[in-house]
């Protein structure tokens, strides 16, 4: 069983920033980028976040295209402790789209099972460096037969699914501002010792979407 194909979605400044320093992220990128996600995510089986994002961000990851798309993908939040509160958007929506929770296998069992009470539903995988084993993760989805896998955010979670080796594609939306060093990365540390360690990318295309930019990457 192979794990998913795995896009990394990146919104950014043209320095790679996510978010201001205290968090402002809505909105980077204009109407037409927004757009583009919205299918990016009809056209996938599953759109993970971390719970960091859930929390300051509150998205509720539906496809919103016209028409709407026959079936919403699967909403997946990686969340270490399963501290994410059961409430919010994702849980508002249960009833368009499932939400599936994955925490670690030694989490707290009394919030895996209020997040179950809300609706939602949670799995559990081993530990990684930081938070969970981001591959393991994936090879759950694949156990439910999850094909593709669109990632939305943050920072740490692209970074550890980079580092693992397992981002097939990058698109990657760029809006004509700086944010500067104080911005909060796209991707977080990968502690690379040598410039060749680097994940390495070849660009498919390159379009404009109003004033942002918009690159598509696979794996050099």
């Amino acid at each position: 069983m192979s794990r998913p194909h795995v896009t990394l979605k990146l919104a950014t400044s043209l320095d790679g920033r996510i978010a201001t320093a205290s968090g402002e992220s809505r909105w980077i990128t204009g109407q037409e980028s927004r757009a583009e996600v919205q299918r990016l995510r009809a056209a996938a089986q599953a759109v993970m976040i971390g719970a960091g994002t859930a929390r300051a961000d509150d998205p509720e990851l539906l496809a919103r295209t016209d028409p709407p798309p026959g079936r919403q993908p699967l909403r997946v939040v990686l969340d270490t402790e399963f501290s994410l509160p059961p409430r919010g958007r994702l849980f508002a929506s249960l009833d368009r789209g499932p939400v599936l929770i994955i925490g670690a296998l030694d989490g707290n069992p009394a919030a895996r099972a209020a997040l179950e009470a809300a609706g939602a539903q949670t799995g559990a995988v081993s530990r990684g460096p930081v938070g969970i084993d981001a591959e393991a993760a994936l090879d759950l989805l694949a156990e439910e037969g999850v094909e593709r896998v669109l990632v939305e955010g943050g920072g740490v979670l692209a970074a550890s699914l980079l580092g693992a080796d397992a981002v097939d594609r990058l698109e990657w939306f760029r809006a004509p501002m700086l944010m500067g060093g104080d911005g909060r990365p796209s991707v977080a540390a990968l502690e690379l010792a040598r410039l060749a360690e680097a994940p390495a990318w070849r660009r498919v295309a390159l379009r404009e979407l109003g004033p942002d930019l918009w690159e598509s990457y696979e794996r050099a």
